[in-house]
């Protein structure tokens, strides 16, 4: 397996350092009015649709793909031949940095920082999958990096696009629903527990490396560890502590979003979880998986829009469900398992998860007029966005701070039944010395950020 060199650990701090390109689109001219876009990621879970979205704009034309996995590559570069190709992206940066205007990062959470960090100090534009990183740490560090760099981004939460989000954000601030009082967030999708049973302990055994997976590319900033089948990559790796955020970092940004924008929620005051006993008296288990079933309580301060000064929201997954006072909202066969409920003074809002935004109770609201809105793709509206044409969708100033209040649910899952005192300001957990150590981890020796890394 190749080591990393001296030259590339240098790269790798350098350009994480400060800018070193210039982009050839900056505020939306270009001289050919085209983008020039790399996809960092091109297989796994999401990186093909990814691709396919990014490649079908008129505008923009994918000139780089990387991948660590050869299988990956491979089925892309016979659609784009054209397309220059690489496994690492380090060394993508370094010769398309003049080339390109812009990037996905579309790999395991824990790579999020590390390459969207650099393509932002080098001002190009970042569409990053969701959760915007692994730690709260790194979120605070990128949205503050794009603030600066002046640039386009924008999280993968496809739904904020569509209608029913926006129609529910629509809703809320319209005031529809009267004060805020109180906020149910769940995602207990059917075959959810099946696809996160347990995967731990590590397994002791030796596994051959398949010779198209460059593994130590793969772990990049995480610990090192052996390669085994199946429990790591492609998509098992959301259920280990050092490579994923487990199910709520996972799917908390969809279902969590809509809710951020329309209460204009800032940082939480308090966090509290709790988990499943199995998890939480299993010491290998809690070490380095994540549970299966998680209800964390965020506690915000209120505003113009909520009842009181203080707004409670709930998540639930797995096998803990929504409340019977939430789900008699829903008058419908099944309550919708992954989906936002937002209870106002004079009713409620429920947005499933892709689907369209419901005003309850039904017949409160029968003739209700819907906000006339544009279709949007939200691929395309990023790309919009880069071109000056529009103002896109989850940009990471704005998601940013609810990705860290979704990560501040992940540290409260690894110290549960514990109720944390969070100070935004200093980025500090004021009350636990041990979930206060999970705000930011430390990388694998040659994988440090300059002026990030400890």
């Amino acid at each position: 397996m190749k080591k990393l060199t001296s030259n590339r650990r240098k790269f790798l701090k350098t350009t994480l350092a400060s800018t070193v390109f210039a982009p050839s689109i900056s505020s939306g001219k270009s001289p050919n009015g085209n983008i020039q876009h790399a996809c960092i990621g091109v297989g796994g879970m999401m990186g093909y649709n990814d691709y396919k979205n990014f490649s079908s704009h008129s505008k923009t034309k994918v000139v780089a793909i990387c991948d660590v996995d050869k299988n990956y590559l491979d089925k892309v570069s016979k659609e784009i031949p054209e397309a220059r190709t690489y496994s690492d992206w380090r060394e993508l940066m370094e010769k398309e940095g003049d080339k390109i205007d812009s990037i996905n990062v579309t790999v395991p959470d824990h790579m999020h920082f590390p390459i969207a960090y650099n393509a932002v100090k080098a001002k190009k534009h970042v569409y990053c999958q969701k959760p915007l990183c692994h730690d709260v740490a790194e979120v605070r560090a990128l949205a503050e990096a794009t603030r600066d760099a002046g640039v386009k981004t924008q999280l993968g939460t496809q739904a904020a696009s569509g209608f029913g989000d926006r129609m529910g954000v629509h809703y809320i601030k319209k005031g529809l629903i009267g004060k805020v009082k109180h906020v149910y967030l769940c995602s207990n999708r059917p075959g959810a527990i099946q696809s996160y049973r347990l995967v731990g302990p590590r397994p002791e055994k030796k596994h051959t490396k398949p010779d198209q997976l460059n593994w130590d590319l793969w772990l990049g900033t995480a610990p090192t560890r052996p390669y085994a089948p199946e429990i790591y990559h492609p998509s098992k790796w959301r259920a280990w502590q050092d490579f994923g955020t487990g199910w709520s970092g996972d799917i908390g940004c969809h279902v969590f979003d809509a809710t951020w924008k329309a209460l204009d929620l800032t940082a939480p005051k308090t966090i509290h979880a709790r988990v499943q006993d199995s998890w939480k008296i299993s010491k290998p288990r809690r070490g380095d998986t994540w549970p299966q079933s998680d209800h964390i309580t965020w506690t915000f301060p209120g505003n113009s829009l909520t009842e009181k000064d203080e707004i409670t929201i709930e998540w639930f997954d797995g096998l803990f469900y929504p409340p019977e006072e939430a789900q008699k909202w829903y008058h419908g066969d099944k309550y919708p398992p992954e989906s936002a409920l937002i209870v106002g003074t004079e009713g409620a809002v429920l947005i499933p998860n892709g689907g369209g935004a419901m005003l309850l109770p039904r017949d409160k609201y029968k003739g209700t007029i819907k906000p006339d809105l544009d279709p949007r793709n939200h691929y395309h509206h990023f790309l919009d966005a880069i071109l000056g044409k529009t103002k896109n969708e989850s940009y990471f100033e704005q998601t940013g701070p609810m990705t860290e209040a979704i990560l501040l649910g992940t540290v409260a899952i690894r110290n549960p039944d514990q109720k944390l005192t969070w100070d935004a300001q200093n980025l500090t957990i004021k009350n636990s010395a041990s979930a206060n150590k999970l705000i930011k981890r430390n990388y694998r020796e040659g994988w440090e950020v300059e002026g990030f890394s400890a």
